[in-house]
């Protein structure tokens, strides 16, 4: 069986840069699932199947699948493509891909990737190897120092607007909302100081490299909460450490309010349907 995406009928709405993602959850139903005959459930597999393997196809759209742990939902799945309109259409297909009423929404997030406007610049970085390494700004060692840099800011950039999700087996996600209330709001803190603040959080993460694999996506004006934060590690203990560190950070200690947390096991779609007892 073969699924196709249509989209020629309407204008692609890609961003002005970065890719949409989506966050959907799911409660399996097993009584209508067992309600269905044998040949139905082979038939509505081999159609989920089917849908992801086309998804999986799409250029720029990435699809991941969860198992996720905890009554609160049983399938997870991650996505990320340039085109909203394929990306409302995959949502709708995904949700109705087992059947009608087998797969019950619980929780959803719709975000973007983006750049961080707290990155630190060329400028800064230029400031700080005058004023900490004592380089002369017309020095060879100065103008190498800052051809790295620039380099180094592509792949980064690059991996934040248009990131290779991980094939990273232990997975989390939650949304996240910086504080307005009167004592404690983000948004009425100078750049300067917000800035100051988001580099010495970005530090803790840095500590986590090569153990946890970080995905920061904006939601403002687009969802109920402002950031989504999608973590992938090979041991659940990494993850429970980043988030606790974080906490002691001022970012989040005294600005950030968060919502619920997901977390699953990224399984292949035949294992998925094996350990949720599809």
């Amino acid at each position: 069986m073969q699924v196709r995406f249509r989209m020629t009928d309407w204008p692609a709405l890609c961003p002005k840069e970065g890719w949409h993602v989506l966050h959907l959850f799911y409660r399996a139903e097993f009584g209508q699932w067992q309600a269905l005959r044998s040949e139905e459930r082979l038939s509505a597999k081999t159609r989920l199947a089917a849908l992801v393997q086309e998804i999986r196809s799409l250029p720029s759209t990435q699809l991941l699948t969860f198992s996720i742990i905890s009554p609160k939902a049983d399938i997870g799945f991650m996505l990320l493509t340039e085109d909203l309109h394929t990306a409302n259409s995959m949502e709708k297909k995904l949700t109705l891909s087992l059947g009608a009423d087998v797969l019950t929404p619980v929780f959803s997030f719709y975000s973007l990737t983006e750049r961080s406007e707290y990155t630190v610049t060329e400028e800064d970085y230029a400031a700080s190897l005058t004023a900490e390494k004592g380089l002369s700004t017309d020095s060879a060692e100065f103008a190498k120092a800052c051809a790295e840099f620039r380099q180094r800011m592509q792949k980064y950039l690059q991996d934040r607007l248009y990131p290779n999700m991980p094939d990273w087996p232990v997975f989390c996600f939650y949304p996240m909302t910086k504080r307005r209330d009167a004592a404690q709001n983000w948004y009425i803190l100078p750049f300067e100081k917000r800035k100051e603040l988001m580099l010495g959080h970005g530090r803790i993460g840095r500590q986590y490299a090569g153990r946890v694999r970080q995905l920061i996506t904006g939601a403002t004006g687009l969802d109920d909460g402002e950031w989504g934060v999608s973590l992938f590690a090979h041991d659940i203990f990494e993850i429970k450490s980043i988030v606790y560190d974080m906490r002691f950070d001022p970012v989040s200690a005294q600005y950030a309010d968060f919502g619920e947390f997901f977390v699953g096991l990224q399984l292949p779609l035949d294992d998925l349907f094996r350990r949720i007892q599809l």
